[in-house]
């Protein structure tokens, strides 16, 4: 549980970006699904419930997700469904359970940049820009990699460039955070192998990924890049795993994303 000393409900995009600046101690709030966990006290709160963030926008290039969307939506959404055979989608259906997800926004899970977040892996697979009130448009791995921005996060911009999608886990139980999650897309010739939950932050394969775009999707090549991924990234211990397991589980996980964007092309 945490505790709110200030509550407020800004009207106006300005209005909360002012507050967010002015009051050092302030804090955006998403779902809060999260926010729980830390049995924090909180000065005060902003609320972006009324700025309308919570759209679904379909454009020629892109797919933007306003910030307050829930989980809950990302999960049914048609547009979302459709895209990159809803990896996005598929890859927030076992958290936690329903309830959660209605609660839960995609905006609170990528600015929390959660090591264990399973949309996050999914969003670096397809290349997802966040756009910021102050900062503008940044890449979600410069994100990922940077210190955090004091910002109000408004949407999370998808590139239509990929043309075929795969996400998969391991849990303890259908509805537990991941042990470990992966996520592969295509971009014509060129592929995205994306792994989190090492415990660390969703990274990308990248020697994976140039021996994907060299050899293609042979059986053989992907039994390469699926070893490959394990020699390139680091992996390590948690509650949850260990280092051995996470090793011993990617290069099956890695596998099975692959053959199914393979079967999809």
């Amino acid at each position: 549980m945490f505790k709110i000393g200030n509550y407020l409900c800004p009207s106006s995009l300005e209005d909360a970006y002012q507050v967010l600046q002015d009051v050092p101690a302030s804090v955006v709030l998403g779902g809060c699904g999260y926010l729980r966990l830390a049995g924090r006290r909180i000065d005060t709160a902003i609320d972006l419930v009324k700025l309308g963030l919570d759209t679904v926008v379909d454009s020629d290039s892109s797919l933007e997700i306003g910030a307050m969307t829930s989980l809950r939506e990302i999960e049914t959404n048609p547009l979302i469904l459709e895209m990159c055979q809803g990896l996005l989608s598929r890859s927030v259906k076992n958290i936690v359970g329903v309830q959660l997800r209605n609660c839960v926004t995609i905006g609170g899970s990528v600015m929390g940049r959660y090591p264990f977040s399973d949309p996050i892996t999914a969003l670096v697979a397809l290349d997802a820009e966040l756009l910021f009130h102050g900062a503008g448009r940044v890449r979600l791995t410069d994100y990922l990699l940077g210190k955090g921005l004091r910002d109000i996060l408004l949407k999370i911009i998808i590139p239509k460039g990929a043309t075929a999608g795969s996400y998969t886990s391991v849990r303890k139980s259908a509805t537990d955070y991941a042990i470990l999650n992966v996520a592969v897309s295509q971009v014509g010739k060129t592929y995205r192998i994306v792994v989190g939950s090492r415990p660390g932050r969703s990274l990308r394969a990248n020697l994976a990924e140039i021996h994907l775009g060299e050899h293609g999707l042979s059986d053989a090549a992907i039994l390469k890049a699926a070893q490959m991924v394990v020699e390139e990234l680091k992996f390590g211990d948690n509650p949850r795993g260990s280092e051995a397991y996470r090793r011993a589980v990617c290069p099956a996980l890695v596998k099975r994303c692959l053959m199914e964007v393979r079967d999809a092309a």
